[in-house]
């Protein structure tokens, strides 16, 4: 069959059933999400009206199946492919989600070895609280040498993270890396 032929061809009730399985399993894996993270998916208003209903509902019981299969038929109507992704990027199963927590890890190291980073990541990223970053960088090195819990390490990576997700955060030396 060429690929117009197979577009004309119209899908069998299985093919149609396991397709809005997949979207209700898409909708419970919204509802699923914390509320903070949920906000963070582009979704129609609609859907999200539902979602949070759903989210706000304590008990498994018939209400919340009956939401949850009205969350299943507004996803036919929505393109779920953008919404599949941010999930992915949420759980960060995406390859570039994972690569940028890899730079990201980078420079958190690159930084505790070298407090001129700082300055590096003020010029990619103006936004970020350079005294903040500046004491959990003393409080980090000082939980290394002490052997405490790395409380402070962790708070820089997190720090780091909240950035504009899109905007590439160097350091001083990467220029340099580039020519």
């Amino acid at each position: 069959m060429n690929p117009r032929q197979e577009e004309s061809v119209p899908l069998s009730k299985t093919q149609r059933k396991r397709a809005m399985e997949a979207l209700q399993a898409l909708g419970e894996e919204l509802v699923a999400l914390p509320p903070d993270r949920s906000r963070k998916i582009d979704l129609p208003e609609d859907l999200r009206t539902a979602v949070d209903e759903a989210q706000r509902m304590n008990r498994l019981d018939e209400a919340r199946r009956r939401q949850m299969q009205y969350i299943g038929r507004l996803m036919r109507d929505v393109d779920a492919e953008p919404i599949r992704r941010s999930l992915a990027m949420l759980r960060g199963d995406s390859l570039e989600e994972t690569a940028r927590l890899h730079r990201l890890e980078r420079l958190r190291a690159d930084l505790l070895a070298d407090e001129t980073m700082l300055y590096g990541i003020a010029e990619s990223c103006p936004s970020v609280d350079l005294q903040q970053l500046r004491s959990l960088r003393r409080a980090a090195l000082l939980e290394q040498a002490q052997g405490k819990p790395p409380r402070s390490y962790r708070a820089i990576f997190q720090l780091l993270k909240e950035l504009e997700p899109g905007e590439k955060i160097t350091g001083k030396d990467d220029d340099r890396d580039e020519r």
